[in-house]
């Protein structure tokens, strides 16, 4: 594993007056070779975070921060990589609260290991000694691709409910699999995720959900099946056993929103998870599905913004959703179609995405999505004529219009309805032509 170390850091562990271990998700990926140039490197040693201060600033190191309470240091070598030491301790926990209520700093590796969740996180790596350490027998379970809790799993998950959502994350990271027991301490204590704030679940599920999509799929049926799901998105899993029309749908409302995400790029995760979650509510309500992109998209802006996600997640995953039924059943006309291109331009390559997904999703079926075909076909034409597709591609502006004549509070209105004109036909789209059109429309607005 040596070779995969950053330079700096062989200088820093040669220097250190103690043995400086690399623990954690790094050793762990190196050992079933999956290691990433860009990995976190996680450090541990039993001396004090003052001694590897200094010896870190003498390699010519930055101290980031320092947090004496959990004997954690985070610093960065001369080449901006990142790095976080913790001293060997152990914790005791208020259960199901994420942050320890008792640190008792220690010498014993083993009792090092024993605070962390599952055995494969708690194999050591010694650069200068170039031999591994493995207290608890990890280095087998991450040869069988297993999570094993480090103590009996009711322990650890009651310990800190943060863990149930790590779980699930660091499965679709890694593809390995909860041991039987494992699985069972999770579900019995799925409910502790509520002592979690909504930004720590929202950061483990964003993780989750940038893992590739077979493995994002794995991780969300974990989440599914140790009942966390129905914790933290409790509108998303009363789909589960709601069926659909089987002409459409070979699986229930859930499943589909589970393989909406297998099949769709990173991007628009969240769009593809939460596409379909207003169907419970309105066949609870109406016993049909007929509003649910209205309703999915109020309720999927609840869900999140419960969740504290950003702002602009929030509104880009709401448009996406009241749009993913848009023109399923290919009847909308091209003119149509054209304004909802120009009216949604920036988020167009995503929502045709969501189109793909949604439709690989009812029967796993990877063919070319109808919807997505016909629009892509009319983007290429409105490219092809020189049609517009958003206020950046009219050849009049809003100056040109100023100069006629329009009224300023005229002018983001008057290029709105010119937008709209032209991207019906690329011939339009000439200056001269729109500001004739524009003279006669804002003469008859004036005479009106």
């Amino acid at each position: 594993m040596k070779k995969f170390l950053p330079e700096n850091f062989i200088r820093l562990a040669s220097a250190s007056p103690f043995p400086l271990l690399v623990v954690g998700g790094s050793v762990r990926d190196f050992l079933c070779g999956t290691l990433m140039q860009n990995a976190d490197w996680d450090i541990a040693g039993a001396g004090e975070d003052e001694e590897l201060i200094s010896a870190a600033r003498k390699a010519g190191f930055k101290v980031d921060a320092v947090y004496q309470n959990t004997g954690t240091v985070r610093l960065s070598d001369p080449l901006g990589i990142k790095y976080e030491f913790t001293r060997f301790r152990s914790d005791k926990y208020v259960r199901g609260l994420h942050a320890p209520a008792e640190i008792e700093f220690t010498t014993d590796i083993k009792k090092d290991a024993a605070r962390r969740d599952f055995t494969a996180n708690a194999v050591y790596y010694d650069a200068v000694g170039e031999k591994f350490i493995d207290p608890l027998g990890g280095i087998p379970d991450i040869q069988k691709r297993i999570f094993r809790t480090v103590a009996p799993a009711e322990k650890v998950f009651g310990e800190d409910g943060l863990r149930l959502m790590r779980l699930a994350r660091l499965a679709a990271q890694t593809g390995f699999s909860p041991d039987e027991e494992c699985f069972a301490g999770a579900k019995k204590h799925a409910s502790l995720i509520r002592d979690i704030v909504p930004e720590r679940i929202f950061a483990e599920l964003t993780r989750l959900l940038n893992a590739d999509g077979e493995n994002a799929y794995f991780g969300l049926c974990i989440l599914k099946n140790t009942g966390v799901l129905a914790e933290i998105m409790p509108e998303l899993a009363s789909g589960d056993g709601l069926y659909q029309r089987a002409d459409f749908h070979k699986y229930d409302v859930l499943e589909h929103s589970l393989r909406c995400v297998r099949y769709s790029p990173k991007q628009i995760r969240f769009a593809a998870l939460l596409h379909d979650v207003g169907k419970p509510f309105c066949f609870e309500r109406d016993k049909n599905f007929y509003r649910h992109p209205e309703e999915g998209t109020r309720i999927a802006g609840e869900i999140l913004n419960r969740l504290k996600a950003p702002v602009k997640l929030v509104a880009e995953t709401k448009k996406l959703i009241s749009l993913h039924m848009r023109d399923f059943d290919l009847t909308m006309k091209e003119n149509k179609v054209r304004r909802a291109i120009a009216e949604n331009y920036a988020l167009f390559s995503d929502l045709l995405a969501l189109f793909q997904a949604d439709f690989s999703a009812c029967k796993d079926d990877l063919s070319p999505a109808p919807v997505a075909v016909k629009w892509q076909k009319i983007f290429d034409k409105m490219k092809s004529e020189g049609a517009p597709r958003s206020l950046k591609e009219l050849k009049v502006k809003g100056n040109d219009l100023l100069e006629i004549g329009v009224k300023p509070e005229k002018i983001g209105y008057a290029l709105n309805e010119l937008l709209l004109f032209a991207l019906e036909d690329g011939a339009r789209n000439d200056r001269d032509a729109l500001v004739r059109r524009a003279e006669k429309f804002f003469r008859e607005k004036s005479e009106g």
